[in-house]
Formats: C-alpha cells, sequence, structure tokens
C-alpha cells in the first residue's frame, strides 16, 4: 500500500518532495498548509506529515523522521514579524493562522528574547490587513518570502535570524512526522533519497517556482540553497529539543524528548 502523505506547497518543502512526486507508486501526496497537514495527521487521514514541529508536543506516539528537516542557521526569509514600530513598543501581533510552529516560536521569541507580551490576534495570511489592526504581523511561506517589507514601510525580523542571535542554534520549522510503526526502515531511507535527489534538483525547482521569470527563479534557488537547510543533525536536534522545552515552559504543551522512527 502506498504511504499516505500530508505535505506543505510552499516553495521551501519542495527539495523533499520534488522526487516524491516523480513515485506515485509509493507516495499518495496531498498538500496543503502547515496548519491543515499537522491536522490531517492527527486525524489519521495521513501516515507521514511533513508538519510544524510543535506538533510533536501533541501526541505521545509521534516520531520524527531521522536526518531530514525544513530549517534554518540564522536568516530564513519566509518566517517573519513585519512591524511598523520596534519590537520593545509591540502590542499587538496578528499571526498567521497558516502556521502553528511560527507561532510557537514566536510566543517564545516574545517571551525570552524581546521581553514582551503583547496580544495575540489570529489571523489570515494577508500583510496589509494585519497590519493595519495590529502593530506587527507574523507571516509565514512564499507570502513572507514575497512581502517588501521597506515597500510597506514596514520593520521585518527574521525569525531563523532571531532564533539563532538568542540561541547559538538552528532552529527546525517544519519535519517529517508520524505515528510510531507509521512508515518502514525502507520509507527512511527513501525519504533521505529523496531530499537529496531535490537538492540536486535545485535549479530545476526554482524555474517550476518562476517559470519566465529568471530572475524570480534565480531568487528561488538562491533562497533553497543559502537560507532553507534540509538536514536534521545533532546541531539541529539540539535547537529543535531546547524550541519544545522553551514552548512546553510557556504551557503550548508537555514536555517531551525528541525521538525518531
Amino acid at each position: 500500500m502506498r504511504v499516505r502523505i500530508g505535505a506543505v506547497g510552499y516553495l521551501n518543502a519542495r527539495p523533499l518532495t520534488w522526487a516524491l512526486d516523480r513515485d506515485p507508486g509509493r507516495w499518495a501526496i496531498r498538500y496543503d498548509l502547515p496548519a491543515v497537514c499537522a491536522s490531517l495527521l492527527q486525524a489519521g487521514t495521513v501516515d507521514l506529515g511533513l508538519t510544524p514541529s510543535i506538533e510533536y508536543l501533541h501526541d505521545p506516539d509521534y516520531r520524527f523522521v531521522p536526518g531530514i528537516s525544513i530549517g534554518s542557521r540564522g536568516a530564513v526569509t519566509s518566517v517573519a514579524i513585519f512591524s511598523k514600530k520596534p519590537m520593545a513598543d509591540v502590542k499587538t501581533i496578528a499571526l498567521d493562522t497558516s502556521s502553528r510552529s511560527s507561532v510557537a516560536q514566536t510566543r517564545v521569541l516574545c517571551h525570552d528574547w524581546f521581553r514582551i507580551e503583547p496580544e495575540f490576534v489570529p489571523h489570515g495570511p494577508n500583510l496589509a490587513q494585519m497590519t493595519a489592526t495590529c502593530d506587527a504581523a507574523l507571516l509565514i511561506g512564499d507570502p513572507a518570502f514575497e512581502a517588501d517589507a521597506a515597500a510597506l514601510g514596514l520593520r521585518k525580523y527574521d525569525l531563523g535570524e532571531e532564533w539563532l542571535a538568542m540561541t547559538g542554534l538552528p532552529f527546525v520549522h517544519a519535519a517529517w512526522m508520524g505515528r510510531q510503526g507509521a512508515v518502514t526502515a525502507d520509507d527512511v531511507q527513501a525519504l533521505q533519497a529523496a531530499r537529496d535527489e531535490g537538492l540536486a534538483n535545485i535549479p530545476a525547482i526554482a524555474e517550476e517556482y518562476g517559470p519566465d521569470d529568471p530572475a524570480r527563479a534565480a531568487r528561488a534557488a538562491r533562497y533553497l540553497r543559502d537560507n532553507v537547510r534540509y538536514g536534521l543533525g545533532p546541531e539541529e536536534v539540539a535547537g529543535l529539543q531546547l524550541f519544545l522545552d522553551r514552548a512546553a515552559a510557556l504551557g503550548l504543551g508537555p514536555r517531551r524528548a525528541v525521538a525518531f522512527f
């Protein structure tokens, strides 16, 4: 039987899913927003989800696929707070409802790093509307990647950059996750091989993102090469565990040690 997968449709996920699309006999893939992928996994509609990392705290049977993540060590460019004022003066933040890990990361950074206690307001990912009603807005994925903060008169606080400044560690935004026993050792190896194939084909992926637009394709390729990291080694695991611990300390879930298939 095919493995049912819930995957994110953003550009930053394509190096992990590009090769899977070419093997429909093994993988049944459904593309959606990160928060929806999390809900599909929780409901058992999919076996494996490319899921916000915070979701790991919400089911004791969840395990990570080893060696693979969507992460960053420094600026990620596609997860950011766009603000009308310095963070120290922010009283309200609109939170992108597409996100879960970035919402939790924002809460942790506000508490531990920016030392503020703003009101958090859930909002659909429309930056103009978000900043019309709040001091700042969390935006993720392709909308954040494409947003021109300077043109909008906004400050951009890249959450990957802020996390590294606070912790000295990478941040794991999302990873393959499922319940214990959902995938085999062969499946894990196939997912790792698919990541490697995707990374070897970044020019083709970027061209898909910016067809007939060389500048857009080149920007996408730089982003995938230079900003997003796709491994899950010891340093990434340390950053992931710290994030989960800090989120748990803020009451966003029970404490759990990172575990793998």
